[in-house]
This record gives structure tokens, C-alpha cells and sequence, in this order.
């Protein structure tokens, strides 16, 4: 990778942004449990002289750099995800490996804190050469609810802000490598449950019951057809059915059973309908069967949406640090992000930056992912310098 000349991080604050995450990664913790990586944070902020340091979900923070330079008082805002997976970590060829058994940094977050953390310190240390302001997230529980995105929209910590930004790593693409495209580049997530109650009765004798395994196996079946037969190909939507429970013995006709899942779809418009839909074909093949069914759905984070100005801006900061085969604008998650929230309240941007090279080739939220240093270093002073832009456009 060929680091930007710019020098927006100062040794101290390179070394700072690498300490943090051997770190976080040695010690890495779960959602809504981030109480130590919240402590470290806290107090490498302070080391560096930044005091005005606000907690948010419990275990978060975040902290606003204000410019003191004359020009537009314009507001951006910077999240860094903290929390970790449930995963053992089978990567002993690390110095810095996970110490905590059964957990690790398999999607990159202790890459993104740190990133966050050196873009709060180079923003403080130029504090004098900017107008407005910088606000940095460090969010806890992007992985699992109760989901820190929320809490942002929740309490408004986004009102007032001209933009947002957010980032990932992707071992999909080589190190070196940026990517953002205009639109919506995630799904939203919203998670069913569905409980179908039957009548019980001698498996010998099923006739006299109503038996909730079947109808369950119906809704299974029915359901996949909403979004073959309903939804558009480019929506990309999905409804997994991830659990089902029921069922007492082999010999008695199963009362009721319970399922849960998720419906997914890039599409904001179509987000209520895919819900109704899932609704209606419970019922419906649930009174088909002679049952009942009662279906509970939890809204969960948004798609992520990208501005397109702010895609474009992006696009040239990468050309001018890297040159423009560092760019591409071709990719799309297949899963859901938090930061759903914070593109639903300003305009956005979450890009990808590579990091697949040898001895890293591993996906994310697998027990093999790993992700160079090389990358923290660039990644920052690429991020810091976009800021800059956004400030001054």
C-alpha cells in the first residue's frame, strides 16, 4: 500500500492508533459489554489532551472537535464500531492474538475503533486550521441489540449535522483498495417471530388435531414465494426462517410450534410491504390448516444508503492519495449495518477499504480473518483529509 505523503498523524498518534488496536484485539468484548475498550478509549483520548468526552448506550462515547478557524461552521460526524463477535480466534500465528476465549475481533471493529481514535487526535491536534466541527462515535453493539446505531437516532445525537461517515474492512478486496457507490449498499434487517398454535392430539389419530409442524412447513415453503413472486430481482430481499421450536413427542400431534427469522431488502419502499407480506402468509396458511398465527416484527437498523455528492468527493480524495486504480464503485453488502441508522438522519457515506493480501484471505465472522497494521495508517489520514473536504465544500 503507498502512504499518503500528507502526514495528517503524528508519530505519537500513529503509534497510539496501533497500540489500540493489539489491544482491543487481545482483549476484545461483546455487545453492550464494551466497558473495558471503553476505558482504553477514554483514556487515550485524555493522554492527548481531549476532555470533553461523552458517553452514549452505556458503553459508548464520543467526543466533538471543534475548529477554531474562521470560514462555514460546518458539522461531520465519524462512527468507529467497537464490539466484538462470539467466535474463537484460530489465528496463532498473531502476536496480538484474542486472549478471551470464545471471542474475537472477527469483523474488523478493532480496526475501526482505531481508526476513529486517530481521526479524533489529528482533528484535536489541528483543532486551529478548520472551521465546525468534527463529532467521532465510538459505537458499541453494531452486532447484536440492543443495537448502539439506535440509541444515535434515538437520542438525536445526529441532530444539527451536515454528514456522516462510516467505513468496513473487506477482505473481498485487495489491500490498497477503496469502494462507495451511490445508493443503498446494505439491507435493512427486521427480525419475525411467529408463533402457530394447533390442537393436540394422538399422532395415531391426527384428524382429531391440528398440527402446527405442518403448518409451520407450509409457512416455510409460502413464504420464499413473496420474494420470488413479489419482489423485484434488483431488491435483493431475503426471508430466512433461522429457528423453529415445537413438538413434545413422536406419537403426539405438535400444538404449536415457534419460529423466528429475518426479512431483509435494499429497498426502503418496499421494507413495509415485505413485512406485511410475511404477516398475511402466516395467517393465511395458518387458517388454511385450520391453526392460528400470531407474528410479532422487531424493526431493526435501515439500508445504509450513500449520498451520491458525497460518493463523488470520496472518489476524487482516493484518486488524488492513491491514484485512480485505487477506486472502485461496484460493491454491495449482502448483510445490514447500524450505520442504516445514521444515513436515515443525514446524508451519508460508508465505504469499504481492502484488505485481502497473503496470510490474510479470510472472511469476516470466521475464526481465520485477520487484517494487516499496513492498513490503519493510510486508511486514517485518507479519512481525515475527506473530513477536511467535507468542511471546506
Amino acid at each position: 500500500m503507498r502512504t499518503p505523503s500528507n502526514g495528517l498523524l503524528s508519530d505519537a498518534e500513529r503509534s497510539a492508533v496501533i497500540e489500540l488496536r493489539h489491544a482491543m484485539h487481545r482483549e476484545p468484548e461483546l455487545s453492550n459489554a464494551e466497558w473495558r475498550t471503553q476505558e482504553r478509549i477514554r483514556s487515550t483520548l485524555q493522554r492527548f489532551g481531549i476532555s470533553n468526552i461523552k458517553v452514549f448506550h452505556n458503553t459508548g462515547l464520543y467526543v466533538d472537535i471543534e475548529g477554531t478557524a474562521s470560514g462555514p461552521r460546518r458539522s461531520v460526524a465519524v462512527r468507529g464500531d467497537i464490539d466484538a463477535l462470539p467466535i474463537q480466534e484460530a489465528r496463532d500465528d498473531l502476536p496480538y492474538r484474542s486472549q478471551v476465549d470464545g471471542v474475537m475481533h472477527a469483523c474488523g471493529h478493532d480496526l475501526h475503533g482505531s481508526i476513529a481514535l486517530g481521526t479524533a487526535l489529528a482533528f484535536h491536534r489541528i483543532r486551529h486550521n478548520f472551521s465546525g466541527r468534527v463529532r467521532v462515535f465510538f459505537q458499541p453493539a453494531e452486532e447484536a441489540e440492543p443495537l448502539g446505531g439506535r440509541t444515535v437516532e434515538k437520542e438525536k445525537l445526529l441532530e444539527g449535522f451536515d454528514r456522516a461517515i462510516g467505513f468496513h474492512v473487506s477482505p473481498e478486496m485487495p489491500a490498497g483498495a477503496f469502494d462507495a457507490r451511490e445508493g443503498a449498499i446494505s439491507k435493512s434487517a427486521d427480525q419475525f417471530k411467529l408463533t402457530i398454535t394447533g390442537k393436540m392430539a394422538h399422532g395415531a389419530a391426527p384428524h382429531q388435531g391440528v398440527d402446527a409442524i405442518a403448518i409451520a412447513a407450509a409457512f416455510v415453503n409460502e413464504v420464499q414465494k413473496v420474494v420470488s413472486r413479489e419482489m423485484p430481482v434488483d431488491d435483493a430481499a431475503i426471508v430466512t426462517v433461522g429457528t423453529i421450536h415445537g413438538g413434545n413427542a413422536t406419537n403426539i400431534i405438535c400444538p404449536s410450534v415457534e419460529m423466528e427469522g429475518t426479512i431483509r431488502t435494499r429497498s426502503p419502499e418496499r421494507r413495509a410491504l415485505l413485512s406485511q407480506r410475511v404477516r398475511e402468509v402466516a395467517g393465511g396458511v395458518a387458517a388454511m390448516h385450520r391453526g392460528r398465527a400470531e407474528c410479532v416484527i422487531r424493526t431493526g437498523e435501515p439500508a445504509v444508503v450513500n449520498d451520491a455528492e458525497m460518493v463523488r468527493q470520496f472518489q476524487q480524495v482516493v484518486h488524488d492519495a492513491f491514484g485512480r486504480e485505487a477506486f472502485t464503485n461496484t460493491k454491495r453488502a449482502g448483510g445490514s449495518d447500524d450505520f442504516g441508522f445514521y444515513s436515515a438522519c443525514v446524508p451519508s457515506i460508508y465505504f469499504w477499504f481492502g484488505a485481502r493480501s497473503p496470510g490474510n484471505e479470510s472472511y469476516v465472522h470466521t475464526p481465520t480473518f485477520g487484517a494487516s497494521d499496513d492498513l490503519l495508517i493510510p486508511t486514517t489520514e485518507l479519512t481525515v483529509k475527506y473530513i477536511l473536504g467535507l468542511l471546506n465544500s
